[in-house]
């Protein structure tokens, strides 16, 4: 079975050892040459943070604070490294965020992901990604590149001109989105175009319905999925077979530390556990630690039977950020974290929102065997003092509550 490198098929151990050996350095590379993390790090000690249990104490960076950062301290909050002048390209995204982008071979580390999708040098392959403001598209261009493929960067729309180049360039490739991948495939059946020259796709950005997936495969296309982001590149890719059967779960990159901690604070999860993908690069030019993708997963425990040893994930499972506007205020799953910080007793708990008689209505569910009227009395006080609001509270035995990553539920119906 083929692999990219050596890396991925390492001893777990031996790769801890190697990521957690280069924290410490990293760490001090950012507070030296990244203004906006000195400031969020200050006070951590870069020598100290050689195990999970340590980095777990460092602030999480979310993806929802780049906005305010970057505009106290333009244009990338002072998270970068490498200053403006020498980063090779500057992307724009919905915010606007601004995104760098360094000159390094394959910066975002999607050839890794690809080559597990079968992709290989000589490879002629249309990049659908979106070429300007957003960086999707050269993400994956760069990545492919690396790997030695031809791309044809189409980019978004003018599908019948998709269907035409990939039938006259016969194309063997396509990135993109899984729902334009079933738009091309359906025009170029309407016209009466063969494009069965597309044998591999690499799709990402939204969610793949297992239906597509079967449809394509019998179509004769095997189609996988990558999990990346415009902030980290690549953090975790689909595998195959040799039989073309798609393993179970997504491999992380061997580039990064992933972390799975409960929605609204900085606490590591049990393994299994759904909750906030947070993740620490080792890249040199935007080098993030902490960083909170804002995205829900949990791990899938044992390794793969593709042979690569390193992480599994189950994919994206939603959104952490839960925020939720209760008779005109916001409460947040940090603030839930807050209360239950005062409480270890409460080994899980949910906020449920609903609405009687017309009125916003706060009840926390909380796993405890045999709750007693002291611990729900402080809960309630607690909710107050925190939320400004008054909130109820349930008890329910453990394992009762679901395992879906989900701190606040909003439940309330509108007609």
């Amino acid at each position: 079975m083929e692999h990219f490198d050596a890396l991925e098929t390492r001893d777990p151990e031996t790769r801890e050892r190697a990521l957690l050996a280069a924290l410490p350095a990293q760490v001090e590379h950012v507070k030296r040459n990244a203004a906006g993390f000195a400031r969020i790090l200050n006070g951590v000690d870069a020598r100290a943070i050689t195990t999970r249990a340590a980095l777990a104490q460092v602030p999480v960076t979310r993806k929802s604070d780049l906005k305010a950062l970057q505009r106290a301290d333009p244009p990338l909050g002072g998270l970068n490294a490498t200053p403006v002048s020498r980063l090779a390209k500057i992307f724009v995204s919905p915010g606007p965020i601004y995104e760098p982008e360094g000159h390094a071979r394959d910066w975002w580390r999607l050839a890794r992901g690809l080559f597990a999708a079968g992709f290989r040098a000589g490879d002629l392959v249309v990049n659908t990604f979106a070429y300007h403001f957003t960086p999707a598209g050269s993400m994956l261009e760069n990545g492919a590149l690396a790997l030695g493929c031809t791309v044809v960067p189409t980019g978004v729309g003018q599908t019948e001109l998709q269907v035409a180049t990939i039938a006259d360039l016969r194309a063997g490739g396509y990135i993109g989105t899984p729902s334009f991948l079933k738009v091309i495939v359906e025009k170029a059946d309407e016209i009466g175009t063969d494009i069965s020259c597309m044998k591999k796709a690499m799709v990402g950005a939204e969610y793949l319905p297992p239906a597509l997936r079967e449809a394509m495969r019998a179509r004769g296309v095997s189609v996988v999925q990558m999990y990346a982001s415009a902030d980290l590149g690549l953090i975790a890719y689909e595998s195959k077979l040799p039989d073309g059967t798609v393993t179970p779960g997504m491999i992380a990159d061997e580039s990064i530390l992933l972390e799975i901690v409960r929605p609204g604070t900085g606490d590591p999860v049990s393994e299994g556990d759904v909750g906030e993908v947070v993740v620490t690069t080792f890249n040199p030019d935007y080098p993030l630690i902490r960083f909170g993708t804002g995205d829900l997963s949990a791990v899938l425990p044992g390794r793969s039977p593709c042979g690569r040893t390193n992480v599994r994930i189950k994919g994206w499972m939603g959104r952490a950020d839960q925020t939720t506007k209760v008779k005109g205020m916001f409460v947040h799953p940090s603030q839930v974290a807050e209360v239950l910080k005062r409480h270890p007793e409460v080994a899980r708990a949910r906020l449920v929102v609903d609405q009687a008689d017309g009125q916003d209505r706060m009840t926390l569910r909380c796993e405890v065997p045999g709750g007693s009227e002291a611990l729900a009395k402080a809960l309630v006080d607690g909710m107050r003092e925190v939320t400004k609001l008054r909130g109820e509270v349930e008890f329910v035995q453990p394992g009762t509550l679901p395992n879906d990553g989900k701190v606040i539920e909003d439940v309330r119906k509108y007609e």
